[in-house]
Order: structure tokens, then sequence, then C-alpha cells
């Protein structure tokens, strides 16, 4: 089963789908001609063909996916069900169905196609955007390891792929789905200190953002422990130790930890409505 023999219709081709769309073109992963995207706005289809020449736009979902091999669901969750009524009497039931939808469940989605329509579950990230999402898979009941493979392959043309237990996936929301705005809100605060102490504000922020991408980037390539890495940095009765003892008494890892807890059971509880339906 080799991607760039598939027909892929991309349904919602906002940020994330464009995104996916432009790193599978751009890493010469599938001809633009085999790709067709669906938007409701007519601007941004004007838009999405401007960005991905080559590439079918169009409103029509229903044309859009006949005769696709695979279907990526990247609508807003509130609108799938309508999307699917849309849809379902014009999909091949060996079309491979490709959910970036949080908190849906892979046969919660598979219920609203043929018996044993294969459906493999995705949670990317928006730093997809720049081609470095974190994103974790999982497989529906009907879905084989070769669908696996070849949403692998999508995903990894724009980013890094961890596959998982389905049950796991409201704890990845959680934590590398919503994570993204933990880290905004991490820059905007470290940058309003820099201010607070002095510096003038487009300087704080550079440093604040460049700071975070280096640690991280440094984290990723080492392969050590971040613990051995913040000792590193952190040397007896110095800067970095009074700094630690600061965000230790106000419970900065406790705030993280409740924090992606309190995302996964909302993810949860998103679950939970979906299959009441």
């Amino acid at each position: 089963m080799s991607l760039s023999n598939q027909t892929i219709t991309v349904i919602g081709a906002g940020n994330i789908g464009r995104a996916l769309v432009g790193g599978l073109i751009s890493g010469g992963h599938v001809n633009p001609s085999r790709v067709c995207v669906t938007r409701r706005n007519p601007h941004a289809l004007k838009a999405l063909r401007e960005m991905l020449p080559g590439v079918t736009a169009g409103t029509d979902n229903k044309k859009a996916v006949k005769g696709a091999s695979i279907i990526v669901i990247a609508v807003k969750p509130a609108n799938w069900l309508a999307v699917t009524n849309d849809i379902r009497d014009h999909v091949n039931p060996k079309t491979l169905i490709v959910s970036v939808l949080a908190g849906l469940t892979t046969s919660r989605i598979a219920k609203e196609f043929s018996d044993h329509q294969p459906v493999v579950r995705t949670m990317p990230n928006t730093p997809m955007i720049v081609g470095q999402a974190a994103t974790a898979i999982c497989a529906g009941e009907s879905a084989s390891e070769e669908h696996l493979a070849i949403v692998r392959e999508m995903f990894e043309a724009v980013g890094s792929v961890e596959q998982v237990q389905e049950y796991l996936m409201d704890a990845v929301t959680g934590l590398s789905g919503s994570g993204p705005a933990y880290v905004f809100m991490l820059i905007e605060a470290l940058t309003d200190a820099g201010v607070k102490q002095g510096l003038p504000r487009p300087i704080a922020f550079s440093l604040s953002k460049k700071t975070l991408l280096g640690a991280a980037q440094l984290a990723d390539h080492s392969g050590e422990h971040p613990a051995i890495l913040r000792d590193q940095v952190t040397t007896p009765g110095g800067t970095t130790i009074a700094a630690i003892a600061e965000l230790e008494q106000y419970g900065l890892r406790t705030m993280f930890i409740n924090a992606v807890g309190t995302a996964t059971e909302r993810s949860r509880e998103l679950s939970g409505k979906d299959d009441d339906k």
C-alpha cells in the first residue's frame, strides 16, 4: 500500500488540513493531482488554490470523496456528524477514514460508515503548520497494520508520530494536543517577566521564544533526561537555583500536571457525549 498511489481527500482544509497536504506535496509523498480538499468558505478556497497549486479544491464534499482511497476528516468536532451524514452514501467501504477530531473514538466514527470501515484516529497539534507536529495515532477495529503504516507516513511528512493504544488518546489530547497553548502562555509570561526587569518588549519576546526553542531542540538532540539538562544550567548558589526555588514554591510542576489532567478529562467528557448520540 504505497502512499504515492493513493487518492486523498481532505474535508475541512483549515490550518491542520492545509498543513498536512502541503507537507505531503512538498515532501514528494503524493502528486498534487491525486489530492482534493474542501472548504465551505469560497474565499478560503481561492487562497487554498493559490497555496496548493494542482490540488482540486471545492465546496462539494460528496463529489470530493468519490473515488478517494483515503479521506481525512479535519472539520471542527461540532460539524463532524453533518459531514458524515453528507458523505456516507458516497464513501467506498474500503476507503480509509483518517480522523483528526478530538475526543471522538474510532468506534464512534465507524458507526457512521459501512460495516468494517477502516478508521485511524490521529491527534496532531498546530506546530504541523511549520512541519514540527507531534502526532499520536491509533487504529480502529477494522484498520490493519498497513493502514497504520500509511497514516504514519502521512503525518511524518509534517513532524513526528507516536503510535498509542486508543485509551491513551485523551491523555495525548491533554498533553500534546493542547500543549502548544501552554507553551505560548509560557513564552508570553517570560516576555512580560523580561519587560518587568527593563528589557524592551521585542528583545524580551525574541529571547523568550528562542530560549524555549533552543532548550527543546537540546532536549531532543541530547536524549538526556530533562532533570540532567536542568542541572547543567544550575550552579550552586547561582541565579538559576534561586529561580527554580521560586517556581517550586508556587507549584509550577503541579500546575502543569493538573492542567494536562483537566484537558484529558475534558476530552473524555467530549467522547462520552458523542457515544451517547
